[in-house]
């Protein structure tokens, strides 16, 4: 890019009311919330749980609640199978006529199947019971997982209600906030919670961030374990990434994206361990990124879906 394009560029971030500096801490804060809460299990399932998976009625409902307490006493409802169930854990809301914020947290519930899990058989074939690590029943690792990504949700939103009310204080900083969740479609093995944060003093800041949980083992999961070991996924997938930016560049003139910029901070390099990403309801790997991450704001929350043949031989 030359020195007009980039000096052009700055003064693009310099008209929108949220300052590049705020973007960047607005990321940072959010971005340091999630990572301090995503812890991830080391303990290994047992080797033939898709086979009890695949007899267990997988069920998502969402029901809209205003409270913990609500929550818990639908969570009480008797329900067929295995349900994990997308609630209301907070519903917060503020209108000032000036300052808006509409942040709805949800919350992960696991119900039991009422089916044994604990029985299985070792490697002999001989049956025996018991909740050791071989043996970890997927009620239980499901509600680990839901755990965890609850933990992580309920941090990252009170985070961004206690920013809003610190600018309401102050009547200065973030006009509109806005949280909202949904549920993506996904093959059966898998279920994905999307939250997406948008935020606005003039222009908006968007960002998303996904939730995966794998049910033949109930494992939360981070990208790495979509892959066999010791698979050099990240620079199969970041040069798909770039393959694909060059393409949409070429093909449109708005289309921009940070691949040889003079400053070279901007540029996409490769994916990292928490890079958001997604498998969509055709099994395609999806890797997204926020506003800003790749590419200037105007371009919005982008995504890339991974062909098959790309991750052939190293996906498992």
């Amino acid at each position: 890019m030359s020195k007009k394009g980039i000096e052009d560029l700055k003064k693009e971030y310099k008209e929108i009311r949220m300052s590049e500096a705020q973007v960047d801490a607005f990321k940072q804060s959010i971005e340091k919330a999630k990572k301090d809460n995503r812890k991830r299990s080391s303990m290994r399932v047992w080797k033939n749980a898709g086979t009890i998976a695949a007899a267990v009625l997988i069920t998502f409902i969402i029901l809209p609640n205003t409270s913990a307490g609500v929550a818990h006493a639908m969570s009480q409802i008797p329900l067929i199978g295995n349900v994990v169930k997308v609630v209301t854990f907070r519903d917060y809301q503020y209108d000032s006529g000036t300052q808006i914020a509409d942040v709805n947290v949800p919350n992960l519930e696991v119900e039991d199947t009422g089916i044994s899990l604990a029985q299985t058989t070792d490697e002999e074939g001989a049956a025996y019971d018991g909740e050791t690590e071989e043996t970890l029943p997927i009620a239980f690792s499901l509600k680990e997982s839901t755990g965890e990504i609850n933990a992580d949700i309920e941090t990252l939103t009170a985070q961004i209600i206690e920013e809003f009310e610190a600018d309401v204080r102050m009547q200065t900083g973030v006009k509109e906030v806005i949280v909202s969740h949904e549920t993506v479609a996904t093959p059966e093995r898998y279920f994905t919670l999307k939250l997406t944060h948008y935020e606005a003093s003039a222009d908006g800041v968007e960002n998303v961030y996904y939730y995966t949980i794998d049910l033949t083992t109930g494992e939360y999961i981070a990208l790495a374990d979509l892959f066999v070991e010791d698979a050099d996924y990240v620079s199969v997938i970041s040069e798909e990434i770039k393959r694909q930016m060059r393409e949409q560049m070429a093909s449109d003139e708005n289309a921009a994206y940070w691949l040889n910029e003079e400053v070279d901070e901007w540029n996409f390099k490769e994916i990292t361990g928490e890079t958001q990403f997604y498998i969509n309801a055709d099994n395609k790997l999806v890797i997204s990124f926020n506003e800003g991450e790749v590419a200037p704001m105007y371009m919005g929350v982008v995504s890339f879906e991974m062909p098959e043949e790309v991750l052939s031989g190293i996906r498992k």
